[in-house]
């Protein structure tokens, strides 16, 4: 027990409470829509009625924030010493697994599930903004229930720790921890010499763009409730929709604001900053970004051709169809206009590689993301030339300047990581019984937090069919994905937690 003397766990619990707390406030605002649409009676307060989720969500509201306040207020004050590198992974790590833990009681006292195992699954897709479900009639649950699931795309997508580093600005030098530990990436770019002002002006963009969207999709005459819903889904990267079919039952007009919403969102907020700074330069100039925008036209060209020549649908549908998915996948947000597996082989299987490459590193996108994939690129085309030249100093470069060996070591460990995990994960998945379609298919889009895959858990069905063991583990994988490998995998580390 000597190892666990420098880990303080009582900075751990505090943090924890107060995430807690957050999580029950956002959980408390879905009860207004609850009430609105289901006017509260004496006859309706109840538990486990799948037609009544005002009580299950007060209930459940209330037991975290109550909890939440317990651990605040019976831990030690933080400081600026208080959170360490080791804190700070452990706080972000278990937390998204307190907080889905404790997510998931509405599913299950409102009875729209009797299974824990699904409300966990459910919750947890929430949170990692991965977007996959296990329900079948969407549309039959109580509004008060499908705005929580859709919330917790929204919170999941910024980050909770985010938010929390946002509004507590005691964290001072330890909120660095969290910050680091929670936005990976390969370089997480500061906005501001101080983490909480960068965390405010994350926040603050992000809430901009989802109002913004939720009046354009207003405006093509989506109600309040489904544009607050699809606004969250879309900027977190979710794909949670308050519709059976998703996006399909739109208009032309609404599926083109989710396309230029995706793409917004799939992008760096650093460069949405930049934006709001008129420092244009920085944009243009951003390789990211460039290879972001080629890979969506180009896969959306190949495809639009080949469902015009192949499937010979109409021009104008085919473009709207094949952005639409295209964007979707690449920014891991998972929405659908149509099913892709009855498209040609060729065009599907496109989707599928896609599902590796993920939006841009800062964005709220799942995936591999495009700075990594550039960044293997460079090296692999520098390694040839190192080969004739070897006494030749050729740096990687990314925007005009030199990536560190360090940053290429980390790429490369994360990308051999990711297939290994894919590898190991279809595998175990087709040992529980899966077909290899949709083994392979489920542990990409819960790896990518995509949602949507193939086979059983293609883009018109969903997970509940799959046992309850294969649910466990794609939430764990969503879980690594979300937090991009490192966050969580070094918790199994031995040296982690020594001295």
């Amino acid at each position: 027990m000597a190892g666990f003397k420098k880990i303080n766990f009582s900075a751990i619990s505090k943090i924890t409470g107060m995430l807690l707390l957050i999580e029950g406030f956002f959980m408390l605002s879905a009860l207004v829509f609850s009430a609105w649409y289901n006017p509260v009676n004496s006859e309706n307060l109840v538990f486990f009625s799948p037609e009544n989720d005002f009580l299950p969500i007060l209930a459940s509201g209330l037991f975290i924030v109550i909890l939440g306040f317990i651990l605040w207020l019976s831990n030690d004050t933080l400081n600026q010493n208080s959170i360490g590198k080791r804190e700070g992974y452990i706080i972000v790590a278990f937390t998204w697994i307190i907080i889905s833990l404790f997510g998931a009681l509405p599913y299950v006292l409102s009875g729209v599930t009797h299974s824990y195992t699904n409300a966990f699954f459910e919750t947890m897709s929430g949170f990692t903004t991965t977007g996959s479900t296990i329900f079948s009639d969407i549309e039959a649950l109580p509004k008060g229930i499908l705005f929580w699931r859709s919330m917790t795309h929204w919170i999941g997508g910024m980050g909770i720790i985010v938010l929390t580093l946002a509004v507590l600005p005691i964290l001072g030098i330890g909120g660095m921890q969290l910050f680091v530990a929670e936005v990976p990436g390969v370089t997480p770019d500061k906005l501001h010499p101080r983490i909480t002002q960068t965390a405010k002006r994350l926040w603050m963009i992000y809430v901009a763009l989802t109002l913004v969207q939720t009046l354009l999709l207003s405006l093509g005459g989506m109600s309040l409730f489904d544009a607050l819903c699809h606004a969250f889904g879309t900027m977190a990267t979710g794909g949670f929709s308050t519709k059976n079919d998703s996006i399909a039952g739109f208009s032309p007009y609404i599926q083109y604001v989710i396309i230029l919403f995706m793409y917004l969102a799939g992008i760096s907020f650093t460069l949405h900053y930049f934006i709001l700074k008129k420092q244009f330069s920085k944009v243009f100039h951003n390789e990211e970004l460039r290879h972001y925008t080629q890979i969506l036209v180009i896969s959306t060209i190949f495809i639009a051709i080949t469902l015009i020549v192949v499937d010979h649908m109409p021009a104008r549908e085919s473009i709207r169809h094949s952005l639409f998915q295209v964007v979707s996948i690449v920014t891991t947000t998972g929405f659908i206009t149509s099913d892709y597996l009855i498209w040609p082989f060729s065009t599907w299987m496109l989707l599928f590689l896609l599902m590796f490459t993920g939006g841009c590193a800062g964005s709220t996108g799942g995936g591999i993301k495009i700075v990594r994939i550039i960044l293997m690129f460079k090296n692999s085309l520098l390694e040839l030339k190192r080969m004739v030249h070897p006494n030749a100093i050729l740096p990687v470069r990314l925007n005009g300047k030199a990536i560190s060996q360090q940053i290429i070591f980390n790429v490369l460990a994360f990308f051999l990581i990711y297939i290994l995990i894919f590898g190991f994960g279809s595998l175990i998945m087709s040992f529980l019984g899966l077909d290899f379609e949709s083994a392979v298919g489920s542990v990409a889009a819960s790896l990518g937090n995509i949602g949507p895959g193939l086979g059983v858990v293609g883009p018109v069905l969903n997970y509940g069919v799959l046992p309850d063991l294969a649910k466990w583990l794609l939430a764990f994988i969503m879980l690594l994905g979300r937090l991009e490998l490192f966050t969580v995998l070094i918790l199994f580390s031995p040296s982690f937690w020594k001295k």
